[in-house]
C-alpha cells in the first residue's frame, strides 16, 4: 500500500488506516474475537496506522489494540494514535492541564502496553484550549518526559484546525473530511501541507452513509451513536452522519452510489476521493468485520477518481449537502 509521511511525527504510514472507535462497542456490541479479527484483517491488508481514544469503550479499544500488538511481536511496524481529554467530567477547558495530561497518558500507556505513546491527540477539546500557550507547553513536557513521541489535535471545526496547524510542534490534525464534508479543502489542507502537518481524515464514510447500504427505514441499535446522537445529545452532531440529516444523507448517498465505477464499492469510491486530496496523510475508516477492513484497504490500490465522477460528486454536495454543513464546521 502507498505510504505517506505522517506530518511532523517523522513516521511513514499506509494511506488507509483503521479507525478503532467501533472496537469500544460504541457502534453496538462487538466481541473481542470479532475486534481482533478486524485488526488482523486490516494489518494483513497493509494497514499500518490505528486510531483510537481513551474513551472508546472506556479504554476497551486501547486494550484490544494492545493485545493485538503483543500478538504481532515487537517489530510489528504499526503506529498507534490515541486521544485524550474526553474523560474529563465536566468536559471543560480547565481540565486540559499537565497533571491531567500525565494521568490520561499513563492510563493509555498501560492500556496499550507501551512505554511511549506514538501519537497523542487532544480529543476535540473546547475551542479555548487550542488558543492557550499553556496547552502546547504541557504537551511539550510530555514529549520531554518520554510519555509520548508526538502530539496532535482532533478538531471539530476548520477554525480550530487553522489555530493548531501554525503551532510549531503540532504533528498532526485530525478532521472530518469526506465527500459530504468538503470545507477543509479550502484552507486546512493547503496550510497543513505548507507547514508540514499531517492530516488524518476521519468519518470518511459519514458513519456508514457513504457505504450506500442504508435507506430511510434503516434502524440502528439503541447503544449505537447513530441512534442516540442524531441530535447531538451526547457529543458534537457532526460526528454522526457527518452532521447531515439522516434522510438527506440517505438520498444523497444513493446518488453517490450511482456514480460508483464498475468493480468498485461505493465505500471505496468515497475513500479514494479522500486519498486523492492533496495534503491528506491517512484516512481512517472503521470496520465492523474483517471483510469491511479488507475492502477499505483495497481503495488504496484503485486509480484516482476521474474528472466526470468528481464533477458529479461536487454537484451532489452543492445541491443536497452544502446548506446543512458548510457554515457549521
Amino acid at each position: 500500500m502507498e505510504t505517506r509521511l505522517l506530518g511532523r511525527t517523522g513516521r511513514s504510514v499506509a494511506v488507509v488506516g483503521l479507525g478503532c472507535w467501533q472496537l469500544g462497542a460504541d457502534w453496538g456490541s462487538v466481541t473481542e474475537e470479532a475486534a481482533l479479527s478486524v485488526l488482523e484483517a486490516a494489518v494483513d491488508s497493509g494497514v499500518t496506522f490505528l486510531d483510537t481514544a481513551d474513551v472508546y469503550g472506556d479504554g476497551r479499544s486501547e486494550k484490544l489494540i494492545g493485545t493485538f500488538l503483543r500478538s504481532r511481536g515487537p517489530d510489528h511496524g504499526i503506529t498507534v494514535a490515541t486521544k485524550m481529554g474526553r474523560r474529563a467530567d465536566p468536559h471543560t477547558a480547565e481540565a486540559y492541564t499537565l497533571s491531567w495530561f500525565r494521568a490520561w497518558t499513563d492510563r493509555s500507556r498501560e492500556n496499550l502496553g507501551v512505554d511511549t505513546l506514538d501519537l497523542v491527540q487532544l480529543h476535540c477539546p473546547p475551542t479555548e484550549v487550542f488558543r492557550r500557550e499553556s496547552t502546547y507547553d504541557a504537551l511539550d513536557v510530555l514529549v520531554d518526559e518520554g510519555r509520548i513521541a508526538s502530539y496532535g489535535v482532533s478538531v471539530e471545526t476548520v477554525d480550530e484546525a487553522l489555530e493548531a496547524i501554525v503551532r510549531p510542534h503540532v504533528a498532526t490534525v485530525q478532521i472530518i473530511l469526506n465527500v459530504f464534508r468538503r470545507k477543509p479543502l479550502e484552507q486546512v489542507l493547503p496550510l497543513a501541507a505548507k507547514e508540514g502537518v499531517g492530516i488524518i481524515a476521519r468519518v470518511p464514510l459519514a458513519s456508514g452513509l457513504l457505504s450506500g447500504k442504508y435507506d430511510e427505514d434503516t434502524q440502528f441499535a439503541a447503544d449505537d451513536h447513530r441512534s442516540y446522537n442524531r441530535g447531538g445529545d451526547a457529543f458534537d452532531v457532526g460526528e454522526t452522519f457527518a452532521g447531515v440529516p439522516f434522510e438527506v444523507g440517505v438520498a444523497a448517498a444513493r446518488e453517490v452510489a450511482s456514480l460508483t465505477p464498475s468493480g468498485w464499492t461505493t465505500a471505496q469510491l468515497a475513500l479514494r476521493w479522500i486519498i486523492d486530496q492533496p495534503g491528506v496523510s491517512v484516512v481512517i475508516p472503521g470496520a465492523r468485520s474483517a471483510a469491511q477492513a479488507v475492502g477499505n484497504a483495497a481503495a488504496a490500490s484503485l486509480s484516482p477518481v476521474d474528472e466526470e465522477t468528481l464533477g458529479g460528486l461536487r454537484g451532489i454536495y452543492d445541491g443536497r449537502i452544502r446548506q446543512h454543513v458548510h457554515a457549521r464546521w
